[in-house]
């Protein structure tokens, strides 16, 4: 998926134990990478969107992903919109959906006490280390060795979009251009897919996303903004480190 992943058991087993539910992590994501990949031609979605595959023929989890793109870009008014580029691209919810797996499928497999970090996208299960919470540093948008927030976590999600890294790789569906006004959005809540996605659509909104952010509270989504301009915005439940 084109990043790093890390990943942190904080349970008591046997390390022998821990290194399996390492490995079954790790081979679960190399899957994904396999089937939605958008730069290998031989992938599940390159041959959907070539038209070699039918929707019916195609695994369950390729129908599922799209199913929830479909509803993502209802509920976010279109922002959110995985033919933004043009050619179906699943990406903006896929790396989250796929950390989100991995987490419950590790709590299944018996670790209640993990960390679960993909390129901004990250899933805390459980307490952390010494039975703290999991702690989390929001990057400063432009002074990389600086944090703008840091969050204290034990059962939760934090997704990440911003333009200070990758630059203009998140684009506004009704212009068509770059997304701009905000340079980092970071959202927060029980779902890892659903707060990247909203992070990558308000991101693409604009300054109106601070606004449609400040809705989904009443989902249990908050959420920390840094506009283009330099100005910082926090909804009041962010959870912020004391």
């Amino acid at each position: 998926m084109g990043t790093v992943v890390s990943i942190e058991l904080a349970d008591d087993l046997p390390p022998s134990e821990l290194a399996d539910l390492v490995s079954a992590t790790c081979a679960w994501l190399h899957e994904v990478e396999a089937r939605f990949s958008t730069y290998r031609e031989d992938s599940e979605v390159c041959r959907f969107r070539r038209g070699e595959l039918k929707l019916a023929d195609c695994s369950a989890d390729l129908r599922l992903v799209l199913d929830r793109c479909a509803d993502l870009w209802r509920d976010t008014d279109g922002y959110f919109d995985a033919h933004a580029g043009g050619p179906l691209d699943p990406s903006g919810y896929v790396k989250g959906w796929s950390v989100e797996v991995a987490s419950q499928r590790l709590a299944a497999a018996g670790s209640q006490r993990h960390y679960i970090g993909a390129g901004g996208d990250i899933r805390m299960r459980g307490a952390g280390p010494g039975g703290r919470p999991w702690r989390v540093g929001v990057r400063h948008p432009w002074e990389a060795d600086k944090l703008s927030w840091v969050l204290e976590l034990t059962d939760g999600a934090v997704a990440t979009s911003g333009t200070y890294e990758r630059g203009a790789h998140v684009f506004n569906p009704r212009t068509g251009q770059a997304a701009s006004g905000l340079r980092s959005v970071t959202v927060v809540g029980p779902d890892l897919a659903v707060a990247d996605a909203y992070a990558t659509a308000a991101l693409a909104m604009g300054e109106a996303g601070l606004g449609w952010l400040a809705k989904r509270v009443a989902d249990g989504y908050e959420s920390a903004v840094v506009t283009d301009d330099g100005r910082a915005f926090t909804s009041p439940g962010l959870p912020v480190a004391a």
